[in-house]
């Protein structure tokens, strides 16, 4: 899909990769919604890309109907989705203490990263699926957010795994699901990336981070993350896959 001209919708718009991605957009052309809880976040990175911010809550389906609906009355039909809104927390099954991990800690990461991206995607999908289709065939593309942790997630990131592992297990059933209909849904796998939340970090724990990874030895940049996900959505035949961005890094229990 060319994304010149095309509207797109970027959920977590508003910070880190989400950030990139939406600058990364709009330098291509797209006509860009800023999604994020944040809507102080939003209306920043929409204004300096000549975007539209929306507040947007990913579990809450009025508000997501709403952003689509929004964006919608601004760009016209969104044909891109960009799902990048996440949430994550290390909590170890059996505390210091002997206590269980609180259950409400697990429901929320899952129901931010998980229900939150299905959430979105069947309200984007069922608008998507009225469009004619473009030149090339397609009428819109979804490129969802996991991370490395779906597949060696680390001591007490049992959440977070898990609600990454979901999002990988429904991308190839999901692109089936949604070929009649003209749309690909692809998912990037993420590993430590230079984003705002990691630039809190100590610099040796940034710098130890980094020669973890084989190579490049450095953490990755927002910008590549974005490269990638505008070059799925150029890349017609592009569909029902993972792809893992982390410079070969397999990450250690701890």
């Amino acid at each position: 899909m060319n994304i010149q001209g095309q509207a797109a919708l970027v959920t977590g718009g508003g910070s880190g990769l989400g950030e990139a991605t939406a600058r990364e957009l709009a330098r291509l052309g797209a006509k860009v919604a800023v999604l994020d809880v944040n809507l102080a976040n939003a209306q920043r990175v929409a204004g300096e890309i000549g975007g539209q911010a929306f507040q947007c809550d990913v579990t809450q389906p009025e508000s997501v109907q709403a952003a689509i609906d929004g964006a919608a009355a601004v760009h016209g039909p969104a044909r891109i989705l960009m799902q990048i809104a996440g949430i994550g927390t290390a909590k170890r099954v059996i505390g210091k203490d002997g206590s269980p991990a609180p259950l409400d800690d697990f429901v929320r990461v899952v129901q931010v990263n998980l229900i939150g991206t299905y959430n979105v995607a069947r309200l984007f999908a069922a608008a998507c699926a009225k469009l004619e289709p473009t030149p090339q065939g397609d009428k819109g593309v979804m490129v969802f957010t996991a991370s490395v942790a779906a597949f060696d997630g680390q001591v007490g990131q049992q959440a977070y795994s898990a609600s990454k592992g979901g999002v990988v297990g429904m991308t190839l059933p999901m692109a089936r699901d949604l070929a009649q209909h003209g749309i690909r849904v692809c998912t990037i796998a993420p590993g430590l990336f230079a984003t705002p939340l990691m630039k809190t970090l100590p610099e040796p724990v940034q710098a130890s981070l980094a020669a973890s990874i084989p190579f490049p030895p450095r953490l990755g940049e927002p910008s590549e993350f974005a490269e990638l996900a505008c070059h799925i959505v150029s890349n017609g035949h592009l569909n029902g896959e993972v792809i893992r961005l982390d410079g070969a890094l397999r990450m250690s229990p701890r």
